[in-house]
């Protein structure tokens, strides 16, 4: 007998930041269903966990957080679909088959997304400019106690098994910083792997954080070099991967309490070239 799923929340504070993680259950259909109506798309990701989220809020409001619908939010339904050898078969297994044909169009079954996370604050928050700095690895390396670790999965989809699309999120916490890493992963079997990694970095006596936004995508044609096992192993595959695309912000602390408008999609996703 396999035990019982337990929902779990575990907050941590460091210095004026509050760090919440929740994990719970896979959100119902029902629920799933309303949602998918409000993002106009036929369907959600098989595994969605609508409620699992990670937050990281400074004392004065402001922050950032990382949750899936905002992340689905972020999936362009206008680019073209993926081709698999039984794409037909997946699309009738996916949607009925009277609609099957209005939703191939505008349908990215990848659920491909470019989410960098969405910014929190009603009176401030925090402010995105693009920089040259980037995260010391070096210092990361460095072996320093380990004080608060949690991952949490946002999404994750077999594609009708055609290989794998997921969604998640990544904080350690050490005595002089917190690292995080959301990571999107796709493998569609014999086409193509991709991985988007946003990596947030921040140190104590900083007033800002940095944010590097990575794009790596690769066909599997041209992976014959590589041993297959690693396809299915994000952080050993990532270096044969070329990079597509490389943003680097730093998110600076506000001075003032201004009012700010609410968080909206240019905060969350990268920008169209």
């Amino acid at each position: 007998m396999h035990p019982v799923f337990q929902s779990s929340r575990r907050d941590f504070t460091f210095g004026p930041w509050k760090l919440s993680a929740a994990r719970t259950h896979i959100m119902k259909s029902a629920q799933a269903e309303r949602l998918a109506d409000e993002l106009h798309m036929p369907s959600l990701p098989e595994m969605m966990f609508g409620d699992n989220i990670l937050r990281i809020q400074h004392d004065r409001g402001f922050g950032i957080e990382f949750n899936a619908t905002d992340a689905l939010k972020c999936v362009n339904n206008c680019q073209g679909m993926i081709k698999v050898a039984c794409a037909e078969e997946w699309q009738e297994s996916r949607n009925e088959p009277e609609h099957t044909k209005e939703v191939v169009k505008p349908y990215d079954w990848t659920y491909t997304t470019d989410y960098k996370g969405t910014l929190l604050g009603d009176t401030a928050t925090l402010k995105v400019v693009p920089t040259t700095e980037h995260i010391n690895t070096e210092k990361l390396k460095a072996r320093e106690q380990i004080m608060f670790f949690e991952e949490v999965l946002l999404f994750e989809d077999e594609l009708h098994d055609h290989g794998v699309s997921s969604l998640s999120v990544k904080i350690r916490v050490m005595p002089s910083s917190f690292f995080v890493l959301l990571r999107f992963f796709l493998r569609v079997d014999g086409v193509l792997i991709r991985m988007n990694d946003t990596r947030l970095y921040h140190e104590a006596d900083k007033a800002y954080m940095l944010r590097e936004y990575t794009s790596r995508e690769s066909k599997i044609s041209s992976l014959k070099h590589v041993p297959p096992s690693l396809f299915t192993e994000p952080n050993e595959i990532s270096q044969y991967l070329p990079i597509k695309e490389t943003i680097c912000e730093k998110l600076e602390f506000p001075e003032k309490m201004e009012p700010k408008p609410e968080a909206s999609l240019e905060t969350m996703c990268v920008k169209s070239k």
